[in-house]
């Protein structure tokens, strides 16, 4: 079983739409993705596609794809970078967890959000940027996802380490 296809309930709608390695991704998204990264995600499921018969005129986030390596289900948003988008991928990413509720199992989760740059980036502040994606769990990766960006590929960041001193 994929990973996608373990996370989602067994009677989920969603099941059925998942695709094998990065089919459901249109040409023009997989373009976003690098070429040296595709083969390593399993599966793949168009959420756009498959939540809007149910939510037609909400925020629907793009993709969830199925990352091999790492046994991680993560989700893809390839939108335009532009400061007023910001607030349009926070609200995506909140209504795609409401709406992933009934059809995820209760052990599954979605390891990382990324936000792809469809285009030029052209936030006006880039740290306030980031940093305000980064507090709704949407990593903004640029104009390509690249295996430093995926699970379990990029080194963990340091844990500071505290000097501990003997009593005596």
């Amino acid at each position: 079983m994929t990973i996608i296809r373990a996370a989602l309930h067994p009677k989920s709608a969603l099941s059925k739409l998942v695709k094998d390695g990065l089919q459901a991704v249109s040409d023009q998204d997989r373009g976003l993705i690098d070429d040296d990264v595709r083969a390593t995600f399993v599966d793949s499921l168009d959420l756009d596609e498959a939540l809007r018969p149910d939510h037609p005129a909400e925020n629907r986030w793009d993709y969830l794809l199925g990352h091999g390596p790492s046994s991680k289900l993560v989700a893809l948003e390839p939108h335009s970078a532009e400061t007023a988008e910001i607030a349009v991928v926070i609200r995506k990413r909140k209504a795609a967890r409401d709406q992933l509720g009934s059809h995820l199992r209760k052990t599954a989760s979605i390891h990382s959000w990324y936000w792809v740059a469809s285009g030029r980036v052209a936030f006006v502040t880039h740290e306030k940027a980031i940093n305000r994606l980064n507090q709704e769990g949407i990593r903004f990766v640029g104009t390509k996802l690249l295996r430093k960006h995926l699970p379990g590929e990029a080194p963990e960041p340091a844990k500071p380490t505290t000097k501990r001193t003997k009593k005596r």
